[in-house]
């Protein structure tokens, strides 16, 4: 596989991934797919995407850097966006955050089996304390 297709399939799978396409999202990724060191399957994959949705309504991934070096892809995602109470841990309840999530995928057959990924907690929390500190400044 070209880097060149290896790209156009990862830029169809994130297509999918904002579509909430979940019937197709097989086309994509390998029924035994690994994520951050766990074997969590297709289905495992496909629920983990669906709590992020219901988690953040308006979750759109946006490819801020794509490098294709086959089997491997390595992207940052940008996200803008309002989850709904919890996320990561954090106390969100509806602010709007941006953030970005690092993340590598190996490919095999053209889907993915494995991914690593990181996201950028550290960027939310400093949002967050942004917001606390111009709540209370606008309170006094």
């Amino acid at each position: 596989m070209t880097p060149q297709h290896l790209s156009k399939v990862y830029r169809g799978y994130i297509i999918c991934l904002n579509a909430q396409d979940w019937k197709s999202l097989g086309r994509f990724v390998h029924h035994d797919v690994r994520h951050n060191g766990r074997q969590i399957g297709l289905s495992g994959y496909r629920e983990m995407l669906e709590n992020d949705f219901r988690q953040i309504p308006d979750l759109s991934f946006n490819i801020q850097l794509l490098i294709s070096d086959p089997p491997y892809v390595s992207s940052r995602l940008l996200f803008d966006c309002t989850p709904t109470g919890e996320f990561l841990g954090l106390k969100i309840d509806g602010k709007q955050v941006s953030f970005t999530e690092n993340v590598i995928y190996e490919f095999r057959e053209a889907k993915i089996v494995e991914v690593w990924s990181v996201i950028d907690k550290p960027a939310i929390e400093a949002q967050l304390r942004f917001s606390i500190n111009q709540q209370q400044d606008a309170a006094q």
